[in-house]
């Protein structure tokens, strides 16, 4: 009886063992599947990774470009501003200087308003009954030279360079009606100075600039008239042939030209002056 029983034990252990062993195949055969999953899932991780990695680099460059190129403008930005703050600083400067000369220039009229205020009367001149001579006409009798004016007693601070400089400096700036009133002054004050022919002159390029043809006609005639041994006589019959061109009188215009090279035929105002007679022509 003992013995059937360990015979039924043994026989029912042996139908037992195949069992275990098939599930326990089966189990590593799940486990096996799942470590491939997990690998394959771990291989999708790093090429994302790698994925991710490589759009951080690209990201990361385009911020550098943009911090770059923030940088840059950043900087033009300061040199414009640097820039644009000198230009005031200069502008402001310059306005400085103007504002000191229109002061310095409002005294010096102050003062010769007060000495012309103070000057007597001038005395009336009789005109003549003859004629007057064209200027610069071949053959006629020539305009005897007018006496140069007395000078008039200058302001106080009032030099005859700074007087001229000034005027001359609104003749440049375009500024006419104040370049003659700058001009007459200093003729009034310094009619003999060495450049008060050139005052003269300029006061007939000042009238002549401005369209004023009839009365630059006549302070181009003072030049020769006051000024007749001087260089800026050819450059009066020159100025004065063109405003009579200006004022379509061509005639008295090819005189004056005509006068200068006879008379002065090595200056430049000659060469010109063919030029202009070859145009009327």
């Amino acid at each position: 009886m003992r013995r059937m029983s360990a015979l039924a034990v043994i026989a029912a252990a042996l139908l037992i063992l195949p069992a275990s062993a098939s599930a326990a195949s089966k189990e590593q055969q799940l486990l096996m599947a799942e470590l491939r999953i997990m690998q394959q899932n771990q291989q999708m991780l790093q090429q994302s990774l790698i994925a991710l990695a490589d759009t951080l680099k690209t990201v990361s460059g385009r911020l550098d470009e943009q911090a770059g190129a923030s940088r840059k403008a950043l900087a033009d930005q300061r040199l414009l501003i640097e820039g644009m703050t000198d230009t005031v600083r200069n502008l402001r400067e310059k306005s400085d200087d103007t504002n000191v000369r229109l002061s310095s220039i409002t005294q010096e009229l102050e003062s010769i308003r007060q000495t012309m205020a103070s000057q007597p009367v001038p005395v009336a001149v009789v005109p003549s009954t003859e004629p007057a001579a064209e200027p610069g006409v071949p053959g006629a009798a020539p305009t005897p030279p007018s006496a140069v004016p007395a000078a008039a007693t200058p302001p106080p601070n009032v030099s005859p360079q700074r007087t001229y400089d000034s005027a001359y400096s609104d003749y440049a700036a375009g500024q006419y009606d104040l370049a003659v009133v700058g001009f007459q002054t200093f003729l009034k004050f310094f009619p003999r100075h060495m450049s008060a022919d050139d005052a003269q002159l300029n006061i007939g390029n000042s009238l002549y600039n401005s369209g004023k043809y009839k009365e630059a006609v006549v302070e181009y005639e003072r030049v020769i008239s006051d000024y007749p041994s001087t260089d800026s006589v050819p450059a009066a019959y020159y100025k004065l042939g063109q405003t009579y061109m200006a004022l379509k009188q061509n005639d008295l215009a090819r005189k004056q030209f005509e006068t200068i090279m006879k008379t002065y035929p090595r200056s430049n105002e000659a060469t010109l002056a063919k030029q202009a007679l070859d145009r009327i022509k």
